[in-house]
């Protein structure tokens, strides 16, 4: 597994995992901008030349927010998600930040548990952040400091 800096050469395969994983998923010109805009960091989960991940955060000021986590359903439970987690992990701490912060679905445990496992703690609620279906975000964060 090689966990890798996003180029927009990956923008398709972002795309098939943001389908598989969401129900709102990002559209490719969305993810494009992703990839060239200068506060965000992505990072691609690669295996013989097949993407079966990515991640991406926002910095802005001292603070990563986390914009997305996906794996590829066939690579689910494999660790890929710790994986990119650590890597988004590693350029905060590189770059000085004070604190990662994310939001997730209140339902998705396999994603809570792998952001409470890195070491993020809850710290708020997002009342009906979340669409089809409707529901809450937990706001997680992961302090530097």
């Amino acid at each position: 597994m090689v966990i890798r800096k996003a180029t927009l050469g990956d923008v398709q395969s972002i795309y098939e995992i943001e389908v598989d994983s969401f129900s709102v998923p990002w559209s490719l010109e969305s993810i494009a901008k992703e990839l060239e805009s200068s506060v965000a960091y992505y990072l691609i989960a690669e295996e013989e030349g097949q993407v079966l991940g990515y991640a991406g955060l926002w910095n802005v000021v001292g603070e990563g927010q986390i914009t997305n986590i996906a794996v590829r359903p066939s690579g689910r439970r494999k660790g890929i998600g710790k994986q990119l987690i650590e890597g988004l992990m590693s350029y905060g701490q590189d770059r000085a930040l004070e604190v990662l912060i994310l939001e997730v679905r209140a339902s998705n445990e396999p994603a809570i548990n792998l952001y409470t496992g890195a070491g993020f703690t809850e710290v708020g609620k997002r009342k009906n952040y979340y669409t089809k279906p409707t529901e809450d975000a937990l706001l997680m964060a992961y302090a530097f400091i």
